[in-house]
């Protein structure tokens, strides 16, 4: 059995999801309770792959290989076989039972091998073809597992879980450029900092001016037209399913309001969701 398999048959994906710190609820209490495991083992996949993409204990070919460990158990799931590894056996039976497409999986390993590799972002063309990738997919298996995944939705959905991974970016703009479990990941685009006179050793010294704060604005403002683009989501699908959506855009809505408030000085400030966060998205959103 390969490392993959011994680290994520070695970590309950309940423990998993409670150990990493999330903006947004997944697989909270407001879904229906028969999903609620569906979605953890989807959760638990993505973030052992990710955690793999930033495991600073161990070499970039390394993390690849790991990675491509994913990949071999998808090809056996794919190929209908059996797994050696408890927790793609439950995965496996899991798709198989709620009749979701693999290409998403697949999809998620695309993007988190690239985090491995690739440091900087020319365009944003470039940064939207990593959240289709690293965000969207969760988006298209949790429609299909609510069996709603219509072209309508996947589209409200893209745009929702692609504004929420541009929201992480900027949230997390110093912690990646300064991490030391892997290289130092720039998501702002290239060509974009150049024209609000930007420099990257700005990043570096953490200096907040007008060219900065302009550029955050920018930046921010475009994930909320994007947040609010998949907002109808929330009231399309029902019940618990659009509640735990409508909580969803509601958090990253909370999140955008704060890094305007702190003027896009995230280096300072950086806004997160606390307790207190959560009874105002709550009544936002049901009342």
């Amino acid at each position: 059995m390969d490392n993959s398999n011994l680290i994520v048959d070695n970590q309950d994906s309940s423990v998993a999801a409670r150990t990493h710190y999330e903006n947004f609820p997944v697989g909270s209490i407001a879904l229906p309770k028969h999903l609620r495991r569906p979605v953890a083992l989807i959760y638990h996949f993505a973030r052992q792959a990710d955690d793999f993409a930033d495991e600073n204990d161990f070499l970039p070919e390394q993390r690849l290989a790991m990675l491509n460990g994913f990949k071999a158990q998808l090809d056996i799931i794919k190929a209908g076989k059996k797994s050696d590894s408890v927790f793609f056996t439950e995965l496996s039976s899991m798709i198989a039972e709620q009749q979701l497409p693999l290409q998403p999986f697949y999809d998620l390993l695309s993007a988190f091998s690239q985090d491995v590799t690739k440091t900087s972002y020319a365009n944003f063309d470039e940064v939207l073809d990593y959240c289709q990738r690293s965000a969207n997919p969760v988006g298209v298996l949790l429609l299909h597992l609510y069996q709603k995944a219509s072209p309508e939705n996947l589209a409200y959905s893209n745009h929702v879980c692609t504004a929420l991974q541009l929201i992480n970016f900027y949230q997390d703009i110093a912690i990646d450029f300064d991490a030391s479990c892997h290289e130092r990941r720039i998501y702002l685009c290239q060509d974009e900092m150049q024209a609000f006179n930007v420099e990257e050793a700005q990043i570096a010294n953490q200096q907040v001016d007008a060219n900065w704060q302009q550029l955050m604005l920018f930046n921010i403002e475009r994930a909320e037209s994007m947040l609010q683009a998949g907002k109808p989501l929330g009231g399309i699908l029902p019940g618990r399913m659009g509640l735990e959506m409508r909580m969803i855009i509601g958090g990253g809505q909370r999140i955008i309001d704060k890094l305007k408030k702190v003027k896009g000085d995230i280096f300072k400030h950086r806004p997160t969701l606390k307790a207190w966060d959560w009874p105002f998205i709550i009544f936002k959103n049901l009342f």
